[in-house]
């Protein structure tokens, strides 16, 4: 199990794990090796004896507590979030190079850990990264009603709510059309009202 180091891979396969599990909950352990080896992990290490489906099951379990942290949007909260997982399934940082990779951080307890517990200890040191970086959360759930995709924002600029410019068009005008239909409907109930009879001025009985 490896932890590529160049930019954000980490954090780019953290995000795509959990985003693949999040839309399959039971994606099949071939579908998780195939996801694992395109973000660089070492095949041996996906064999069927070294990747098993106990081991499948357990990532699966991990990258839905991860989605759930990548959909929080409170910076306090998925600061203690990351915290607790440190304190529950990382080790003291050391620095390693392998697999040709530049020197980099590692948390994760190595070969002793589970495939679960080390996609918790390296998605949780990917995330925090990323928030000491930009001072912000810089990931997140799409906002769009239809999408809920899950997406890494670490540009500059305000925090994104949307996953992609067409969610984000297709959003706003979602919101034109709502405003225009509440415009002419509020348009249609005060010309009505003017058109209504008017009230008697008698006093009844």
């Amino acid at each position: 199990m490896t932890d590529s180091a160049p930019g954000f891979s980490a954090a780019r396969r953290l995000v795509d794990v959990a985003e693949a599990v999040r839309t399959d909950p039971g994606l099949p352990r071939a579908g998780l090796t195939a996801l694992l080896a395109r973000h660089g992990e070492n095949p041996a290490d996906l064999t069927a004896e070294a990747f098993t489906e106990a081991d499948a099951t357990d990532l699966r379990a991990a990258a839905r507590r991860m989605a759930d942290l990548l959909a929080e949007p409170d910076e306090d909260r998925a600061a203690e979030a990351l915290n607790a997982l440190f304190a529950r399934y990382a080790t003291r940082p050391r620095l390693t190079r392998h697999d040709g990779h530049p020197w980099h951080l590692h948390v994760d307890r190595g070969d002793e850990a589970g495939w679960g517990e080390w996609f918790l200890a390296s998605g949780a040191l990917a995330l925090a990264q990323l928030l000491t970086e930009h001072g912000r959360i810089a990931w997140g759930a799409c906002a769009a009603a239809s999408c809920g995709r899950l997406f890494l924002g670490g540009g500059p600029g305000s925090a994104r709510r949307y996953c992609s410019g067409t969610c984000a068009t297709r959003e706003r005008v979602a919101a034109h059309r709502r405003r225009k239909r509440a415009e002419a409907a509020g348009t249609g109930a005060a010309e009505s009202g003017a058109a209504g009879p008017a009230r008697s001025s008698g006093t009844g009985r």
